[in-house]
C-alpha cells in the first residue's frame, strides 16, 4: 500500500503564500539549485540547537548558562552573513539571548514546569493526507496543561492574537490534542530576541472548525495542477530565491 502524502505547517503556509514557491521548494527538484544561505536561518538554527540541548532531559551535560554558552560556541553557523562584521554582531547578540533565555528557563523549572520532549514530531491522519509538525518543545505545566513552545529568533514582539491566528500554532494544537486528548493544550510563541512570550488556546469547537479547513486546504494542495503553480508577480517576489526561475515562465507578467 502506498504511503499517504504528508503536509506540514511549512508546506501549507508556503502554498498559501505562493504556489510557485511551493513548486520549487517541494515538487520540482530544480529549485534546490537556486537556494541561497541566509544569515537569519543560520542564526535561528544555532539558537534552536542550544535550547534543544538545554531542555533535553537526557542531555545531562547542559544544565547551566555556562554549558549553554559552550554549546552555542560549538553550534555557531556562519553561513549567509554579508560580512565578518555582521557575523560578529549577530554572534554577540546571540550570546546575550542565550544567557537571558536560559536564566529564565532555570527559574521556570523551579515553578514545576516539566519538559516532556524537544524537537518532537507529531502526526495525525486527516484522511487524504497525514498532517505532521515538529514542535520545538512540549512542556507540562504544574496544572497538567500541555504547552507547545515555538521559538522565533527573528521577531521583536509577539501578542496573544498573533499566536491565536497563526496557522502553524493551530496545527500544533490540533496534533497535540490528538496525543493528549484529556489534557488542556495551549500554544506559546517565544520571541527569543526580546525574550518575550505570548500564549493562546483554541477551544474544542475552534479546533473542529480548523481541522475541517485544513483538510480542505490540504486537498487543494494535493490536487494542484500545473496551471495552479503558474507564477504571478506579488510583493513577496522581491528577494525570493526562485524569482529567476519564475521569470523564465512566459506567464509571469
Amino acid at each position: 500500500m502506498a504511503r499517504k502524502p504528508t503536509l506540514s505547517p511549512s508546506r501549507i503556509t508556503t502554498f498559501l503564500a505562493c504556489p510557485s514557491k511551493y513548486l520549487w521548494t517541494y515538487v520540482d527538484p530544480r529549485g534546490k539549485w537556486y537556494l541561497r544561505a541566509k544569515s537569519y536561518y543560520s542564526f535561528g538554527t544555532t539558537l534552536h540547537k542550544v535550547l534543544e540541548r538545554f531542555h533535553d532531559e537526557g542531555d545531562q551535560g547542559v544544565t547551566t548558562v555556562g554549558d549553554a554558552l559552550r554549546i552555542y560556541e560549538e553550534s555557531w553557523i556562519d553561513a549567509g552573513f554579508a560580512s565578518a562584521e555582521e557575523m560578529q554582531e549577530a554572534y554577540g547578540e546571540g550570546k546575550e539571548i542565550v544567557q537571558s533565555v536560559v536564566n529564565d528557563a532555570i527559574a521556570k523549572r523551579e515553578e514545576g514546569v516539566k519538559t516532556l520532549a524537544v524537537e518532537k514530531l507529531l502526526k495525525a491522519d486527516l484522511g487524504p493526507f497525514e498532517l505532521i509538525g515538529r514542535v520545538d518543545r512540549l512542556d507540562e505545566r504544574a496544572d497538567g496543561t500541555i504547552e507547545i513552545i515555538d521559538y522565533k529568533s527573528g521577531r521583536s514582539s509577539v501578542t496573544e492574537s498573533q499566536v491565536r491566528d497563526d496557522l502553524a500554532m493551530a496545527c500544533y494544537q490540533l496534533l497535540a490534542k490528538r496525543l493528549f486528548p484529556d489534557r488542556a493544550v495551549m500554544a506559546t510563541i517565544h520571541a527569543l530576541r526580546v525574550n518575550e512570550k505570548a500564549s493562546a488556546s483554541l477551544s474544542a469547537q475552534d479546533l473542529e472548525v480548523f481541522e475541517a479547513d485544513i483538510k480542505q486546504i490540504g486537498q487543494t494542495i494535493l490536487s494542484a495542477s500545473v496551471d495552479d503553480y503558474s507564477p504571478r508577480p506579488k510583493p513577496l517576489c522581491e528577494g525570493c530565491d526562485f524569482l529567476a526561475l519564475c521569470k523564465k515562465d512566459p506567464r509571469f507578467e
